[in-house]
Parts: C-alpha cells; structure tokens; sequence
C-alpha cells in the first residue's frame, strides 16, 4: 500500500495529501454527514483494554503471514457490530476475499477493501481553509515548504497544531509535508521556509511574505527509517502564528492528551475539507503507505504499526491536502489531541497515536 499521494493538477500543482491506511471499516463506523457530531457509544476498548489486548496478541501474531499476501495492504484490531473484539484485515482489492481467513484463533476477522493506502499532500466546510489568513495565523489551515516543488508539480498540505520545546513553539505537521523532498535538487533542508496558504494556492509561487516558520526536523519516513511516525516541526515566526494554537473551526485544544479508543468519536480540521467528523474505527493497525521521494516523483513504501484507523467515507473525513491535520475529540470545548492524520485510502483515514508523535520529537502539545 502506499500514503495517499501529493495529487498534481492540470496546473501542474499537486496536492498536498494525508497519508491514509488502508483499514477494514464497516459502513456503520462512519458517518453520513461529516460535519455533523459523531456518535460514540459502548465501552472505552483502547488499546489497553483486557478484551482488546487479547485480540491485538492474535493480530500481532498472525500480521506477518497475512501481510505476505499482495492483497493485503494492512491489519488492526476493531469491534464487530454486536461489540466484539475482532480482526480486521485491509486489503488491495475484491480479489483478495477469497482468500481470507473467516477467523483467527477463534475471533471473528472482518474485512475491507481499501485500496493502496497513500500520503495526501493536497479544502470542505464553513470557513475557507485554503485562504491566506490574517497574521498571527490559526492552525488546520493550508501551508508547507516552500520550496516542496520538482518535476513541474508544487506541493502542500496542513498546518496541523502548536507544540512547544522548551521555551520554543512550533508547528506541527507531518514529514512529508514539511520535509517530503528527499532526493533531487530541492532536497529539505533545515530552516527551509514554511508558509501558509501552501504552494498549490498560489500557482506555485514561493512568496516570503508567506512565511510564517522554518523548518526545524528533517525527513522521519526516508527508506529504512526506524521511525514509526510521519511527523515534523517548524520553528515558528514571532508574530507569524497565534501563541494559544487556535486551529481554525476548532478553537483552543486541551494540553492534555487521550488514548484513541474503537467508535470513539473525533474530528479535524485541514486544508481540503474542512471540519470534519468520523470515529475510530480500528486500533494497533500494521500498515504499508506509499510515498513519493520528491514532488511529483518516484514512489516507495513504508510499513508503520500501532497506528489509528477512522472511517472516511468517500473521504469526506480526509482527503489530499489533509495530511498533517490534528485529529481531537469531538467536544466543544478544548477538546483532547487524539492523533496526526497522514494517510488514507478507499473509506478509510490513517493517524500516528499523538503521545508516540510528541514523544518522538520531544515536545508537548500548547493548549488550555
């Protein structure tokens, strides 16, 4: 499988895209109406839960065999409609039902069909997220690197939230956004400018009067990477970016973060759509998202475990440009950072778990 792609246009402008997971989901798990509050209902089956890390043994331990399969572009762990722990298992296309297991060790194995699941670099909603906005900026919005153009594409994605590094804060959003250009003449490089609205708004122009951070991290997904998040940093502009991380149609988000937990219920706000709602619908997913090495350039993949998975019908939830948007709880009020989005695929949305993200790039999340 591979991230949901930065998609070029007629224009020769590609998309920055959020890399979506290929992930067994059922129809129920998603919402019609993606700006309508999702439901979440039952228990909190997280990751730790007894019932939920018995099925995460059984999925771990048979992970290798099923993903030997071509077919099978990724596994998780989910509920069944009565509630059940099971094992869901991703696959390529309708040629690979035939050959899947109807259990594992006595679970039951539900299956979807999603396709290759991609990064998105590539807007939805109320507010216009792809516009320019007054400075200090809001987050959820379109940005990336400046420079994130090569065989005659440009790309962008989102400006997902606000971390802090000691006395530093930065912007948070996904490798590939921030840093995606690892070969080529425009490789990224530290303190490459990072702007907001992206590349794709303005016909590929790099205007300084854009830039509102610099790149503080370099490329986390290259080949043989140890990393197991698609995650970077930009050091923000004083005066670029408001101090209290307010993401656009969102407001202000708790500092404080929560474990994802199966039909729990989430939303996001990024470049292309918006916000938008869903629920989780998977968890501890093995999956293999595609990337590209430069803008517009050659692919290869990546296999990360223990990722989220969210129902995205017709990718009404995630769609390019999306990627690095921050996914939180659907409360009101300083909802709880839940995940960062960066790959998709047919119905379904992919996240890093947000405590292995802030860990991994040593910050904490601004909020109230």
């Amino acid at each position: 499988m591979k991230l949901l792609p930065r998609f070029p246009t007629a224009l020769g402008v590609a998309l920055a895209a959020a890399c979506v997971v290929g992930v067994l989901v059922s129809c129920s798990n998603l919402s019609d109406d993606p700006l309508a509050p999702a439901e979440s209902s039952g228990p909190a089956y997280t990751a730790v839960n007894p019932e939920m890390r018995a099925a995460i043994a059984v999925q771990e331990a048979h992970t290798p065999g099923l993903m030997a399969n071509p077919e099978v572009v990724g596994t998780a762990v989910t509920l069944t409609d009565d509630g059940r722990p099971a094992v869901l298992i991703l696959l390529l296309s309708d040629l690979g039902l035939a050959t899947a297991p109807k259990e594992l060790d006595g679970l039951p194995v539900i299956t979807q069909v999603t396709g290759p699941i991609t990064a998105y670099k590539g807007g939805g909603g109320g507010a216009d997220h792809k516009a320019r906005q007054a400075r200090p900026i809001q987050l959820g919005v379109s940005g990336g690197n400046a420079l994130d153009y090569a065989n005659g594409y440009c790309c962008s994605g989102t400006l997902g939230a606000l971390v802090q590094g000691g006395s530093q804060q930065y912007i948070l959003s996904n490798s590939h956004v921030f840093a995606g250009d690892i070969t080529g003449s425009q490789q990224a490089e530290l303190n490459d400018p990072i702007n907001q609205p992206g590349l794709i708004e303005v016909n590929c122009q790099n205007l300084a009067n854009d830039y509102v951070a610099n790149l503080s991290t370099l490329s986390s997904i290259e080949p043989g990477s140890n990393s197991n998040v698609d995650a970077s940093l930009a050091k923000v502009i004083a005066g670029k970016v408001r101090i209290d991380g307010t993401i656009l149609e969102v407001g202000t988000i708790s500092s404080q973060t929560i474990a994802a937990s199966v039909n729990q219920a989430v939303k996001k706000s990024g470049r292309t759509t918006g916000l938008t709602r869903s629920s989780v619908s998977g968890l501890n997913a093995t999956i293999n998202v595609g990337y590209s090495y430069e803008c517009g350039g050659a692919s290869y993949t990546k296999t990360f475990s223990g990722q989220i998975l969210i129902a995205n019908r017709a990718n009404r939830f995630l769609a390019g440009g999306d990627s690095g948007s921050l996914m939180v709880q659907d409360v009101s009020t300083n909802p709880k950072a839940i995940g960062l989005l960066f790959a998709g695929g047919n119905n379904i949305a992919v996240a890093n778990p947000i405590n292995e993200v802030l860990s991994a790039l040593n910050v904490t999340m601004v909020g109230q």
